[in-house]
């Protein structure tokens, strides 16, 4: 969309233009009116005779010579030839976004078609885009032939089942596919034709909205900071340097000028989509779903403080507050004394527990009045800031085990002290260590990381610290003090409040959480053997996994399809037929070159997964919304509901760090973070997180995090140790199993 008549100094206005145009440029309209009327000038007519007739249909004005009707008239048909070049650029550089046999290509053996397609892209992406500019030029996800994502369902059952087991999920999906099958495709491929996405708003409503169950640990994840290093010991500062940050990253997003993030390494745009509502977003709660919130703008964050909540105003007459002025606000906040209101100390919880209770509680007794007031503050808040009393990191005599309780903490706190409906929420402990809690139905992982990475970089190399800890510039001492939220607490909502408190704290108290920071060698000596990182770290686990219970289960990896517009992400289903076979081979005393063979055909088939996930040929999604139809239409499907209910025994994921560039690794090598992780998928199901982060050049260390996360509930059917595991146990095993196949490779 094109939007003429801006005002002066509007930089949304100008942004929408900028956009609209792309990858054309708005100059260029004046380039084109500038050519046709030379041309003119020549005595020739590059219109064909459509200037003549445009002219022909002016309306008859006295006060326009036949001169300025010419005028006028070349004016109109160079305005409409430069549209037409826009759409054409657009539709041009939509169809190179739509190849994707490059990502199959091996390194250093790259097709002439792939090399021109790289030329076409470059010249047509190469003006300097907005954040947003690439969205109307992404390709839609494709829906993969049902034919396809059957195969590549049972090719990925196949080492998990028996003879007898494959053989009657090969009939299943047989008959589905003569049968149901392709009457659910088309009405699949019908509501292709006109949404952005065909999977991902079923997917926010029915994976995220739809749960009733706690948000936490459930859903929310964690960011994690500096792991050696805290910049600041002072609590006030830090929350200082980290709000500004936050804020002058929603500055950028708000006017565009972030840089749209790319494939590493390529040129390739990736959906910016889920920006939109990073910011001044809360999920509210419903009876059968919750709803995304999104307000435009909020100059103040909500903060909470041993049972207090606070609204804190960051801009005073359109300027943002410098860090300094609001470290002053926030320590006001921290020296006072006032104590909770009745009830409003563990007021959180509500956010922690189940979700039909919340509705009904905050439909009674949060729809008007003070409290209202109070909750409207919360929710329309830039993001929510916890002051924590406790001191977290990896310190003191037990560094290991306290960075477990860090972990845990950023995950659930005490279920009390998040606002965990909020797009994302920072904490801030006493001794200056941070990290975040988000919501995951507005977005995944990787952006909230990229909103992470932009903190605290900007923290440590922008803003910096004064000598003494404090953060940098002047202080207006005429600010009004932070305001205080007041409450109206009735004895029934306290004691929802305790039930769903105790429904968090054990939901809490069964999470088992370890973190540790992996330097034995990283993705610098993987990459040198010509290995994926990712694909070693899978095989690493399918092997450790496999040494403890003698068997292989179903495992996720999440993988990313944000190279269509609106993408949210797709499975990677990790135990493959060929890593079996390398595991067995381990196993069973092969000898290192045929089992070495067999580890480069498992990773490569691992990293074909990966590809074939990204481009839309994954397996999960495409019969998550076939099941989707199939109950829209009211109809049963065998084969869909077993193979929705099958379980997840291993839920894996990475998240590398995106913006190295922000980060001065070789003189600051300790500034690094640990990345961050999810709570387990179930109670059978324990849940792993992997940070790839940088190789120094200079001292040839490799740094790495890797959290797993289980429940400490056993299952009826989960006997063994390592259902129940402490997961360092697992992460033990985890750090020999990749020692071994380093070895091997």
């Amino acid at each position: 969309t094109i939007l003429i008549g801006l005002k002066s100094g509007d930089c949304g206005g100008q942004n929408r233009v900028i956009k609209g145009v792309y990858p054309a440029s708005p100059s260029s309209w004046l380039f084109v009116v500038i050519a046709i009327l030379a041309t003119m000038y020549m005595r020739s007519d590059p219109s064909m005779g459509l200037i003549a007739k445009i002219q022909e249909h002016l309306p008859v004005s006295l006060s326009l010579s036949v001169q300025g009707q010419t005028m006028l008239s070349v004016l109109v048909f160079s305005t409409l030839l430069w549209l037409s070049l826009i759409l054409t650029l657009r539709f041009c550089l939509k169809l190179l976004l739509s190849y994707h046999r490059w990502m199959f290509e091996q390194h250093g053996h790259i097709s002439t078609t792939t090399k021109v397609w790289v030329t076409l892209v470059r010249l047509l992406s190469g003006r300097k885009p907005l954040l947003y500019s690439y969205q109307t030029s992404l390709p839609c996800l494709p829906v993969p032939p049902i034919k396809d994502t059957l195969e590549r369902y049972l090719e990925s059952v196949r080492p998990l089942l028996s003879g007898p087991g494959f053989q009657r999920m090969t009939v299943l999906a047989a008959q589905f596919e003569n049968s149901l099958g392709n009457r659910l495709q088309r009405y699949l491929k019908l509501k292709a034709l006109w949404a952005t996405n065909y999977v991902s708003d079923w997917w926010e409503e029915y994976i995220y909205l739809r749960g009733r169950g706690p948000i936490m640990v459930n859903s929310n994840y964690y960011g994690m900071d500096f792991l050696y290093v805290t910049p600041t010991p002072i609590q006030a500062a830090r929350a200082g340097n980290t709000i500004t940050a936050l804020l002058l990253y929603r500055r950028k997003v708000n006017s565009e000028q972030l840089t749209p993030s790319r494939v590493p390494g390529t040129v390739i745009p990736l959906c910016a989509a889920q920006c939109e509502r990073m910011f001044n977003t809360t999920r509210t709660p419903g009876e059968e779903t919750d709803v995304l919130q999104h307000w435009q703008d909020s100059e103040f964050v909500a903060v909470y403080h041993r049972g207090r909540y606070f609204r804190l105003w960051v801009y005073k007459a359109g300027r943002l507050l410098s860090p300094r002025e609001i470290e002053y606000q926030i320590q006001r906040i921290l020296d006072d004394p006032s104590p909770p209101g009745p009830g409003e100390d563990r007021l959180g919880a509500l956010t922690a527990g189940d979700r039909v209770p919340w509705c009904a509680v905050r439909k009674q007794h949060f729809s008007s009045g003070v409290n209202k007031r109070s909750l409207d503050c919360i929710e329309r808040a830039a993001f929510f800031v916890t002051l924590d009393d406790e001191e977290q990191g990896m310190m003191g005599e037990d560094p290991v085990g306290n960075l477990d309780r860090y972990a845990k903490s950023l995950l659930h706190g005490k279920c009390y002290d998040r606002w965990f409906d909020k797009s994302f929420s920072v904490v801030v402990y006493k001794n200056g260590k941070n990290g975040l809690n988000a919501e995951h139905s507005w977005a995944d992982a990787p952006t909230v990381a990229h909103l992470w990475e932009f903190t605290l970089a900007t923290d440590a190399f922008q803003l910096g610290y004064t000598e003494d800890g404090h953060c940098k510039g002047e202080v207006e001492r005429s600010l009004p003090p932070p305001q205080r939220l007041t409450w109206d607490i009735p004895v029934e909502v306290q004691e929802q409040v305790s039930i769903s408190l105790s429904v968090a704290q054990a939901l809490a108290d069964d999470v088992d959480c370890h973190v540790f920071p992996f330097r034995d060698f990283g993705k610098g000596r993987i990459k040198k053997l010509k290995i994926s990182p990712d694909a070693f770290i899978q095989l690493a686990l399918q092997l450790a996994y496999y040494r403890d219970r003698k068997t292989f289960c179903l495992t996720y990896e999440a993988s990313m399809t944000r190279l269509f517009r609106e993408g949210r992400t797709e499975t990677v289903r990790s135990c493959s037929n060929e890593g079996c076979a390398f595991v067995k081979a381990v196993e069973s005393g092969e000898g290192p070159e045929h089992c070495r063979r067999l580890f480069r055909l498992a990773a490569e088939k691992h990293q074909n997964l990966y590809r074939l996930a990204m481009t839309g040929s994954g397996i999960d999604r495409h019969l998550f919304c076939l099941y989707v139809v199939s109950k829209y239409l009211g109809v049963e499907s065998p084969f869909l509901t077993e193979v929705l209910s099958e379980p997840w025994r291993l839920s894996t994921s990475q998240t590398p760090v995106q913006q190295l560039e922000l980060f001065d690794m070789k003189n600051h090598p300790d500034f690094i973070s640990l990345g961050g992780g999810f709570g387990p998928v179930s109670k059978r199901t324990p849940r792993r997180t992997h940070t790839h982060t940088h190789t120094s050049t200079q001292t040839s260390t490799t740094w790495g995090s890797f959290g797993p996360v289980s429940t400490h509930t056993p299952t009826q059917t989960d006997t063994h140790p390592f259902a129940t595991f402490p997961t360092s146990y697992l992460c033990s095993r985890w750090q020999t199993m990749a020692t071994e196949c380093r070895t091997l490779s």
